[in-house]
């Protein structure tokens, strides 16, 4: 193909904390040196692009949230496409690609992609190329670089294929031809969503030397220090190899510090979701004893004066800063502490090679330097690989330069996963690594995502106690590691424990104490799709939520004790609650869960305490997964006969999938069935939205 007529291909991305724009525009950046054009627009752009008349090939890079959500931009978008009227040869004349991001973490890997995916198929569409499924569990990187590998091959194919089908006289032969020829065109790409990951053994795969990396045992035993691995050094082969180093991201933003006074907007501003809402902190509660391993908080807000609403199971966000010292000292490694406080315009580079260049939405056109680390830009965030390879050309010290470069490479894939990603390495980590990398203000500008609001369950009911949202979470502690050599707590959740530290109540575990206080926190909604009560209050439930995942089901109960005080007529349900944590005397985060026992809100009341020893003859189960498998029969009962909801919360590795293995194996066993069949059946029951998850990494 000739580059100086290029081709045209639509580029679509839903992405909902920027890595899947990030994507699109490294496939925008690259489709240039082979002869393509990418036409980018985000999904939900949708008066800039028509798929019902689209006759170029479509690339799709689309992510996953919430537990197997498309993303807020994509919401408009897959609604359309679900319209159950579209006939099944509505896309019939679209070629498309689509790469999906996800983590397999969660239950529902890479739903989003999936779902755009599937319905593309029903309407018709025709894939020019194998969908890609991208796990940030184990890095996307090591599918998403061989997926845009192959893309360009596969779309020169599809090219020719559409040049085929304008030449041909008959219609019918052109869609034949080109189904035809299709088949042999795409690459083999097992892109699945689990351990296949890891193995890409497809010879058509170039970056085969990249994934053998990683399955490279770099647990290094040595006494002699120099020849380990670490962030700052590498080891034979790796030290010693040719590297394939990603192009060097053009430059495109133009920095100018003004001396003009003025006001920095509202952080409120910032957020595009909707509404915000600046509400008080009333109350604060530490549920946890000083000696137990992690700090719960309980936050109370004031939400009177407001229109907030919300459903007990539904998630709010937060709106908050980077950590003021942390702002500082990156001013002060910049050079810029000088300029902290003046005001910062921002302009698109005339000359820059970038593609679509322009002004970052997330920064306004008036604020100073401060403001834009403190709100703007995420500055904890993992350097990607584009961002090391920006920050080799800031580094003068050779060896530090190398070392970047094997940091971005193909060959340093297992390193990077190791040193960077799996130690959660950020900006600052890295300044400290390699002093003499001094990197300016608009690379970061350039590179550092969009600041995120944290997200958080509701914990109370408003039916309860109107104008009040409770909200419970764990202070985040990150401890020092060789790549982080110092600790640090949550983003969020530090900043939350120094702002209501005047407020709280150390170990007594209850609200009922009088507090006030003059702080406030910007919120805004994140309803939950499915994660509430049964609409019909006769259907029985089960909740399990040790830790802070019991948040939630606070919510559902108090909610049901005042349903039950207000309708004494109504028939309801059975409710089972299975509640575990570390000792019983330091972590039971909420004690008076007895009263709802008491009060028949509650049926059932089981807990587990992983830690505390016992003198029994039989010790009792340590974890919520081995108490419920106590209960086989009454667990299939609700979930069988009694069509009844099972809600699950709190930490995913660790206890969700423990309990999803525990109900398979009980569904296997109540039913006399094998494993295979009752693992249909707890699909079924996702699917029916009756076997529920609010779940995190």
């Amino acid at each position: 193909m000739c580059c100086d007529s290029k081709r045209r291909f639509l580029l679509l991305y839903a992405t909902q904390k920027g890595q899947a724009k990030a994507i699109a525009e490294e496939i925008r950046q690259q489709a240039g040196a082979h002869g393509l054009e990418a036409d980018m627009h985000c999904i939900s752009e949708m008066d800039k692009y028509n798929l019902e008349t689209e006759k170029d090939p479509v690339v799709i890079v689309i992510s996953t949230t919430g537990t197997g959500d498309p993303p807020d931009t994509a919401r408009k978008f897959v609604k359309k496409i679900q319209d159950p009227t579209l006939p099944p040869d509505h896309f019939a004349h679209l070629q498309y690609g689509l790469l999906g991001l996800g983590d397999s973490e969660y239950t529902f890997f890479c739903n989003g992609g999936k779902t755009v995916d599937r319905r593309l198929q029903e309407l018709g569409a025709q894939r020019f190329y194998d969908t890609g499924l991208a796990d940030d569990c184990v890095g996307l990187e090591l599918v998403v670089d061989p997926w845009i590998d192959g893309l360009w091959l596969a779309l020169k194919e599809a090219f020719l294929l559409q040049k085929e089908k304008e030449d041909m006289s008959s219609a019918v032969k052109a869609v034949s031809s080109s189904l035809s020829a299709a088949s042999h065109v795409v690459h083999e790409l097992n892109l699945s969503s689990e351990v296949q990951n890891l193995k890409l053994e497809d010879a058509g795969v170039r970056s085969s030397d990249v994934l053998s990396q990683k399955l490279v045992d770099i647990n290094l035993v040595t006494s002699a220090r120099d020849t380990e691995p670490s962030l700052v050094r590498s080891v034979p082969p790796l030290s010693q190899s040719a590297l394939n180093i990603p192009a060097l991201p053009p430059e495109y933003i133009e920095v100018q510090f003004q001396d003009t006074c003025g006001e920095n907007p509202h952080p409120s501003s910032l957020i595009s979701e909707g509404a915000t809402f600046d509400v008080p902190v009333t109350k604060a509660v530490q549920l946890t004893r000083e000696d137990a391993v992690k700090t719960a908080l309980l936050v109370e807000l004031d939400i009177a004066d407001t229109v907030f609403d919300y459903q007990p199971g539904d998630a709010f966000c937060v709106v908050c800063p980077n950590n003021v010292n942390e702002v500082e000292e990156l001013i002060q490694i910049l050079g810029l502490s000088e300029k902290a406080e003046c005001f910062v315009s921002l302009k698109v580079k005339q000359d820059t090679k970038k593609k679509g260049a322009a002004h970052p939405q997330h920064i306004p056109e008036r604020s100073t330097l401060k403001f834009i680390l403190t709100w703007c830009l995420e500055i904890r965030a993992i350097p990607k690989k584009a961002f090391l390879r920006a920050l080799v050309e800031c580094t003068s010290d050779a060896g530090e330069k190398r070392r970047l470069q094997e940091l971005c490479s193909r060959q340093g894939a297992s390193d990077y996963t190791r040193f960077i990603r799996d130690s959660s390495v950020c900006l600052l980590d890295l300044l400290h690594a390699f002093p003499s990398c001094k990197p300016s203000l608009n690379l970061l500008i350039e590179h550092l995502p969009k600041f995120q609001a944290r997200s958080y369950s509701v914990s109370s009911s408003n039916l309860y106690q109107p104008g009040k949202l409770w909200f419970v979470f764990n202070i985040v502690e990150l401890p020092a590691s060789p790549s982080r050599p110092v600790s640090r707590k949550g983003v969020c959740t530090g900043w939350l424990a120094e702002l209501v530290a005047p407020l709280l109540q150390p170990n007594k575990n209850t609200l009922d104490t009088k507090s006030s206080s003059t702080e406030k926190i910007t919120i805004f909604p994140r309803p939950a799709n499915a994660f509430h009560l049964p609409a019909d209050p006769s259907v029985p439930f089960m909740m399990v939520g040790p830790g802070t995942g019991i948040a939630p089901f606070i919510g559902f109960l108090q909610h049901r004790q005042k349903l039950r005080e207000e309708n004494t007529d109504w028939e309801f349900g059975e409710t089972w609650l299975f509640f575990g944590c570390r000792h019983q005397d330091r972590d039971y985060l909420f004690k008076q869960l007895r009263c709802f026992l008491e009060n028949g809100t509650l049926t059932h009341l089981k807990v587990c305490f992983s830690r505390d020893s016992s003198t029994a003859a039989v010790a009792p189960p340590k974890y919520v997964q081995d108490v419920i498998r106590l209960y086989a029969k009454e667990v299939a009962r609700v979930l069988l006969k009694d069509r009844g909801y099972f809600y699950v919360c709190g930490d995913k590795k660790h206890m969700a999938d423990g309990v999803s293995d525990a109900v398979v194996d009980i569904l296997s066993m109540e039913m006399e069935t094998d494993k295979l069949e009752a693992m249909k059946i707890l699909a079924m029951l996702r699917e029916a939205k009756r076997y529920l998850q609010d779940v995190w990494s």
